[in-house]
């Protein structure tokens, strides 16, 4: 899945037009779930759903985790969850930063987050600018799809948590359950995929997290 390299076992992506999956997907193979059941994922965006939304972030130093956010991610491994992070990095495509930034950023997040790494078992970053072709930008579905396909995830146990309609198309598009947040920079309830769909919208990632295994 990710490119030729079998030391690293992932090739970092580049902002090039039409970018294969190795070019969008860096691979955490060794993540640990504490209670193996392995049907079962979250997906997740980053960026005003996990942390402050900077707009662009490209310095470590800006990470702002919301709270609560490491204790979810703690109840939803021990619940048996694979973690995907699924992150539009439209910047890269914009030349605004680079592909090594958004890896460093990634990087600094795991270790704050303070959980045995990688925390995610998977991360996609789609470098593309709106407007350029892409494969794995939301609200393409690729990205779920394809994991749903490689780990045999059972859709109707996997779970898609963002802040924008992106976010959220992805999730119907791939089949599995959209759920909103509050914390980005628009209130998901004035979107008209909410209503139309019937999504939750919990006021931040650790209120949606204490409802898992209970839903």
């Amino acid at each position: 899945m990710n490119g030729g390299n079998p030391k690293s076992k992932h090739q970092d992506p580049k902002p090039t037009p039409a970018p294969h999956l190795s070019d969008s997907v860096l691979l955490n193979p060794k993540s640990k779930i504490e209670n193996q059941k392995p049907d079962r994922a979250l997906f997740l965006d980053r960026d005003g759903t996990l942390i402050v939304d900077r707009v662009y972030l490209a310095d470590p130093a800006g990470i702002e985790i919301f709270p609560g956010v490491a204790d979810g991610l703690r109840r939803a491994r021990a619940l048996g969850y694979r973690l995907f992070l699924f992150t539009n990095q439209s910047g890269i495509g914009r030349g605004y930063h680079t592909i090594e930034d958004t890896h460093r950023v990634n990087a600094r997040l795991e270790e704050l987050l303070g959980l045995p790494p990688p925390v995610f078992d998977e991360i996609c970053i789609a470098p593309e600018a709106p407007g350029q072709p892409s494969l794995y930008r939301k609200p393409s579905p690729r990205f779920i799809q394809e994991m749903i396909a490689k780990y045999a995830l059972e859709p109707a146990q996997c779970v898609m948590v963002g802040d924008s309609a992106a976010d959220l198309a992805a999730a119907l598009a791939a089949g599995i359950r959209p759920v909103a947040v509050r914390t980005g920079k628009v209130d998901p309830r004035t979107l008209p995929v909410i209503a139309a769909h019937g999504i939750p919208v919990f006021e931040n990632f650790a209120a949606f997290a204490a409802t898992l295994g209970s839903i």
